[in-house]
């Protein structure tokens, strides 16, 4: 959804509606080929009843609401590849949450299935009963993902709604902008992954890269822009003599070289720490066939032996996913090879029928699924997801965290003892496969045989094993498991366990509590438990009453505690403790579109920290995080935290800037990779304490070969000075990679 208001300039109403029925054209023409008797008369009411709710509504760039709704319906039919009911429910996504319009009203007019698709789309409000620590957000997405088993039109109207939003997020405001494609990144691209959606996905980590890190966005897309022209020649000089054997052996194609998306481009400079320059497969090659559905198989791996006797390919590198393909349905052939030059190229092999599939994910496979008889693995893992999302007890925020892990994982295949075959992500070990397998058997697993031999249940799993689940009726699920498991389910059922146990300990407890009050002639009112609760320090009541269970705490104090007609008041000094000065400054001081300048005059008001996973310094684009015991912490925009952060805790986020202070110092280190020459420590010393008068901790140097890796931490003022040191060692005869060391890295 994108924000509405009111808007006042003076406008060309007739300009206006052109633009309007314009689009509203388009979407007709895109439905044409799906277009049956009474389905115009449906858009027709549709688009009548969004344009005429929205009617006083404006997005931020001034231009009219309904463009939206029509831009989403668009995106819904060309690039997803929905019908009519999908069109209709864009259309209308966002009236039941932004207008006087009812889900009644619509299931009157349009049927059930449409109130439900609807109903998915909308945002939860207003929600009175969620956990202090759960996220409304969270509680948002949770909503989506449940009709994800359901319908999944849900799901890619929500895509498409997503894509719209982010294609025209330039009008927003910084921090609107960041909370947007931190959201985007934290659970959209990995959706859009999982579902198949490929060029939706990649489209999405561009526009997320965009507006979290402009400056890395433009200049990749200034250095692929110099780089255009050398690219397509080499392209032109690769394909030839592959085009001219496919051509002479008879095959209807296309082949062409696509360059990668900006964000995987710079995902491989971060991960591999590597220059523009050195990032060698900026393209792959693809090659579409035309092929019947019975020869497709065949014609992949023929094309794949015509590459194969011209360029040599790494056989390490070579993913079949036409014998096995992945489970959102992707099908096609992949392989590097060494082109011309010396270069690795990536080559990918797919049909028609398949390439639509990896540009339309979900749609797509429903498409090519009919006639098909047995349920794919696509299928299988939406029954799977229903599951686990319908255990009404799963934590909000645990279960966005462990989803995620779900959806952007390689996967390994595994078989029963049976030769079923199951898929797994990449890390799954023998008890995940137990609760893949069913709930129950993940409780009662003590261990499995892989190809025949006796493991653990922690056994790490591999592509092919053969694993049979071994039980026992006296087994119980322990904390320690959910350090070894990585499936959402196994995690989600592991932690319903084991919350069940708690609350058979926890009556104990309550009971004690229950005594303890009628003896201090006292009701077990929701106000005396809440009060004893805080005064204690915990979540809830129920971890009140499983510490009294165990013995973690005695009611003892409960003597310090006044009673006030039916009421418990805990002590004085208590309340002081528990509600200190700084929280009630932080609330003053961190208002609502307050500008924090750190190190300004508001440095006296607010305490704050700097983050560690990220270590920020001044120069550095920051945000506060009001955290709940810490106060307020400063983390890097680019921070490994900053995606799940805004997208999770969007409310908790206060806009900052640094002022300019030259007399504090920040710790902060850099990695070098050079030559071992003789006098390079020298070199080194002599621009960090001669030439920038900098203050060094400490210095440490690997050699190995005739080659070095070091590590120098020095104390600077800000990013800029971070910069010139980086400028000035690199400038080092022998110095070949200079860098700023990031958290985890030392």
């Amino acid at each position: 959804m994108s924000t509405p208001l009111l808007y006042t300039q003076p406008i060309d109403e007739e300009q206006e509606k052109k633009l309007i029925l314009r689009e509203y054209r388009a979407l007709l023409r895109a439905l044409k080929q799906r277009i049956k008797k009474g389905d115009r008369k449906h858009l027709r009411r549709a688009f009548e009843l969004a344009a005429d709710a929205h009617k006083d509504m404006r997005r931020k760039s001034g231009e009219p609401y309904i463009l939206h709704p029509l831009a989403v319906a668009r995106i819904v039919v060309e690039e997803i590849g929905l019908g009519v009911t999908s069109a209709c429910c864009a259309l209308m996504h966002d009236v039941v949450e932004d207008t006087e319009i009812s889900l009644e009203d619509i299931s009157h007019e349009f049927g059930e299935t449409y109130a439900r698709i609807i109903d998915g789309l909308t945002k939860i409000s207003n929600v009175v009963d969620i956990k202090a620590t759960a996220s409304m957000q969270a509680e948002n997405f949770r909503k989506i993902l449940l009709t994800l088993a359901e319908d999944p039109r849900v799901i890619l109207i929500k895509l498409a709604d997503r894509l719209h939003n982010m294609r025209t997020l330039t009008s927003m405001t910084r921090e609107k902008q960041l909370k947007i494609a931190s959201e985007t990144t934290y659970i959209f691209t990995p959706l859009a992954h999982r579902l198949g959606l490929y060029e939706i996905k990649t489209e999405l980590e561009d526009l997320a890269l965009k507006y979290t890190q402009p400056d890395v966005y433009l200049d990749i897309v200034r250095r692929l822009k110099e780089t255009k022209r050398d690219r397509t020649r080499y392209i032109n000089e690769f394909i030839k003599p592959v085009k001219e054997e496919l051509s002479g052996q008879d095959f209807d194609f296309e082949i062409y070289g696509r360059p990668k998306s900006i964000h995987s481009i710079w995902n491989k400079m971060r991960t591999k720490h590597v220059a523009f320059n050195e990032v060698y497969d900026l393209f792959a090659i693809r090659i579409i066939l035309k092929s019947p559905r019975e020869r497709e198989k065949a014609d992949c791996w023929k094309a794949y032996s015509i590459i194969t006797n011209y360029y040599q390919p790494s056989p390490e590198r070579l993913r079949d996913w036409l014998s096995m393909p992945k489970s959102n349905g992707y099908e096609a052939l992949h392989t590097t090879v060494m082109g011309p030059g010396g270069r690795w190229v990536e080559v990918q092999i797919r049909t028609e029928r398949m390439n639509e599939i990896a540009e339309k994910g979900l749609a797509a496979h429903w498409k090519y699924k009919e006639g098909a008889t047995s349920e794919s693995k696509l299928d299988a893992w939406l029954k799977h997801i229903g599951e686990v999302l319908n255990n009404p007890d799963t934590d909000t925020l645990d279960f966005v965290q462990d989803f995620k892990l779900d959806l952007f994982t390689e996967e390994i295949y595994v078989y029963t003892p049976k030769g079923d075959m199951r898929v797994l992500p990449k890390g799954a070990t023998a008890l995940d496969l137990a609760f893949d397998i069913h709930s129950e058997l993940g409780a009662r697993c003590i261990g499995a045989k892989v190809n025949y031999r006796l493991t653990p249940i922690s056994n790490v799993l591999k592509s092919g094993d053969q694993i049979e689940i071994i039980t026992s009726s006296k087994q119980k699920p322990t904390e320690d498991w959910l350090n070894f498991v990585v499936t959402a389910k196994a995690k989600s059922r592991i932690k319903y366990y084991l919350r069940e146990e708690k609350r058979r300990i926890a009556e104990d407890g309550k009971d004690m509590l229950h005594r303890k009050l009628d003896h201090m002639g006292l009701q077990p009112s929701s106000h005396n438990i809440n009060e004893i609760t805080n005064f204690f320090k915990l979540a809830s009541p129920l971890d009140l009453y499983y510490g009294i269970a165990v013995g973690s705490f005695d009611l003892k104090p409960l003597k310090t505690f006044t009673i006030a007609g039916d009421k418990l008041v805990q002590p004085v000094k208590e309340v002081i403790k528990s509600e200190p000065k700084k929280h009630h400054e932080d609330k003053e001081t961190v208002g609502k579109g307050t500008e924090l300048i750190i190190f300004g005059e508001s440095s006296d008001k607010i305490l704050y920290k700097l983050a560690q996973c990220c270590q920020p310094i001044p120069g550095d684009a920051v945000f506060g995080f009001i955290t709940s015991g810490e106060g307020l912490k400063i983390h890097r925009n680019d921070c490994p935290n900053a995606a799940q952060l805004m997208a999770n805790y969007a409310h908790r986020i206060v806009k900052t800037k640094w002022a300019k202070n030259k007399e504090i110092s920040f710790l902060t280190g850099v990695k070098l990779t050079g030559l071992d020459d003789v006098g390079i420590i020298r070199n080194i010393t002599n621009v960090i304490t001669d030439e920038l008068n900098m203050n060094m901790r400490s210095i440490s140097v690997d050699s190995t070969d005739g080659v070095f890796e070091g590590t120098i931490m020095v104390f600077v003022h800000d990013r800029e000075e971070l910069d010139e040191l980086c400028i000035k060692l690199g400038a080092i005869p022998g110095i070949t990679k200079v860098e700023r060391i990031e958290a985890g890295d030392e």
